[in-house]
């Protein structure tokens, strides 16, 4: 078993063995959600939050938007595109999503002058990545292509509602 930060390394690395240990490891569900937190404060710094209100106000839009993003994947996942062997629950999917989310500590380097914003940009497709594989592993999906459609459309659709809403307002 691999300790803590061996599995967020493991996770960042895109290593399969590390999604389906943490992914079987009820007790990695605690450390999953402290990645998450921790990766979410970075990205609210990293994308230029210079005072603790938009800091906080930018955490909490990271950790629900990641939220929503897990749950419609769980459901897309599962309900309307599963693959022949796929099972899995909700604490598979967010240890697995959680473990993806240790790449993004590196946002927080988003605040660096000139290089912030393209490191910024490339963590963030690196965890985009990573959460593929973590849906691929905890879908049990033989297709990486399969977890990607099925991340795809879990990340979209929150957007195209959220525009859908804002649009008549603006």
């Amino acid at each position: 078993m691999q300790s803590f930060i061996g599995r967020m390394i493991g996770a960042a690395g895109l290593r399969v063995e590390t999604y389906e240990e943490v992914e079987a490891d009820v007790s990695a569900t605690g450390p999953a959600i402290g990645v998450v937190i921790v990766s979410s404060m970075a990205g609210a710094i990293g994308i230029g939050a210079s005072n603790p209100r938009s800091i906080a106000g930018w955490f909490v839009a990271v950790i629900v938007s990641w939220m929503v993003w897990v749950l419609l994947t769980l459901f897309i996942g599962t309900r309307l595109l599963p693959g022949s062997a796929t099972q899995a629950d909700f604490g598979q999917i967010l240890r697995t999503t959680g473990f993806s989310a240790s790449v993004g500590i590196l946002r927080v380097l988003g605040v660096l002058p000139l290089i912030g914003r393209p490191i910024f940009i490339i963590v963030t497709i690196w965890m985009l990545l990573t959460f593929v594989i973590a849906i691929r592993q905890a879908l049990d999906f033989t297709s990486t292509a399969r977890a990607f459609v099925v991340c795809l459309l879990g990340w979209l659709i929150p957007w195209i509602v959220l525009f859908g809403l804002v649009r008549p307002v603006i």
